[in-house]
């Protein structure tokens, strides 16, 4: 199986809300989170992240089974803005609305480096209207993800604009209707046009002026610089953007350099090299997953030492028996009988 740029990751804090949504619906949330691997604490973790494409499939496929088609919709009302993690300090305390949007558009790859939002010009051409185009790196983005997406930008503005219209003017998307068009409308207060190019806002271009209510101009400046700092030269950490597309890939694809540095755009080299001034290295990457993914699989399921050596992307148990040895001097099989994690060890750390 060959990597795609859905395989990007995204900051879990995505599904933030999911499991009580359901649950109010008459669901389980916990185990639906359970069924996909995540649970609240990963979510709330705000530097865990997942592949785009399994938030997409857990979105698409919640939707189908508690015929919520309005659910993207459902998970971007209940956000704020403090899901964009540490975007948020900077963007709630920006001078202008503009300013917001233009931290937002340099620096959504902290959020996920599979998204992005750019300023156009107005799509439908009229005067005095631009667009706020939102996309996903992916070649077929789950319509389901795009409505949250996009809904998300609209809630971002309205609490920018102290939590009141702030004139919007349409909007586009790039897929059918998903629900009813009166729950489109009820939520954007807005004309909804479907099967467009792409997904975006029509606004009006004097809303960028438009002071933020409530801005401190140190806490922005603050925030401005620790987002250069950490993220101005590099996206989120390397070895995290690797860890979350390992996670995703082991069990399909040996880990495999090349392949990954290709969904990054980089030479294998520049990887290392990215790598090591993280003082760390790819096989240390790939270990540090495997140690984490042994450790669940061991203790959580019933899965046969076969079955999780090979969903490793290890090639014989036996390299299983050697590894758990090695991280967590014991046995697979006294490591399942035990249940816990030997005193002392620790599978998230290197």
């Amino acid at each position: 199986m060959s990597l795609r740029d859905t395989d990007l990751p995204v900051r879990c804090s995505a599904l933030q809300g999911l499991s009580a949504l359901v649950t109010e619906i008459g669901g389980s949330g916990p185990e639906l989170l359970a069924a996909y691997g995540f649970d609240e604490a990963r979510i709330a973790e705000g530097n865990s992240f997942a592949s785009l494409r399994l938030v997409e499939r857990v979105l698409e496929e919640t939707a189908r089974r508690f015929a919520l088609p309005d659910l993207g919709l459902r998970m971007a009302a209940q956000q704020d803005l403090h899901v964009l993690g540490p975007l948020a300090i900077a963007m709630e305390n920006s001078r202008t609305i503009g300013e917001a949007v233009e931290c937002a558009s340099r620096y959504l790859f902290v959020y996920s480096p599979a998204l992005s939002l750019k300023e156009t010009d107005d799509p439908l051409g009229s005067p005095g209207v631009v667009g706020l185009r939102y996309t996903t790196t992916g070649i077929s983005a789950s319509p389901q993800a795009i409505d949250y997406g996009i809904g998300i930008v609209h809630r971002v503005l309205t609490l920018l604009h102290g939590d009141a219209p702030y004139g919007l003017r349409s909007v586009l998307l790039p897929h059918p209707r998903l629900a009813q068009e009166s729950s489109y409308r009820a939520y954007f207060g807005a004309e909804v046009r479907f099967d467009c190019p792409s997904a975006a806002l029509r606004v009006p271009s004097h809303l960028f002026s438009t002071p933020v209510r409530g801005g401190d101009d140190l806490l922005h400046d603050i925030a401005m610089d620790h987002l250069e700092t950490h993220f101005g030269h590099q996206h989120v950490p390397m070895s995290d953007l690797v860890a979350a597309i390992l996670s995703e890939q082991l069990g399909s694809s040996g880990p495999d350099l090349s392949k990954i540095a290709r969904l990054l755009s980089l030479h294998p080299r520049s990887l290392q090299r990215s790598l090591s001034k993280e003082g760390t290295t790819f096989s240390g990457v790939v270990d540090r997953v495997r140690r984490s993914q042994a450790l669940d699989l061991i203790t959580r399921t019933d899965l046969s030492f076969s079955q999780i050596a090979a969903s490793l992307g290890m090639q014989e148990q036996s390299s299983l028996t050697r590894a758990v040895r090695r991280w967590f001097d014991t046995s697979p099989s006294r490591l399942r009988r035990e249940g816990l994690e030997p005193k002392g060890q620790s599978a998230l750390t290197d």
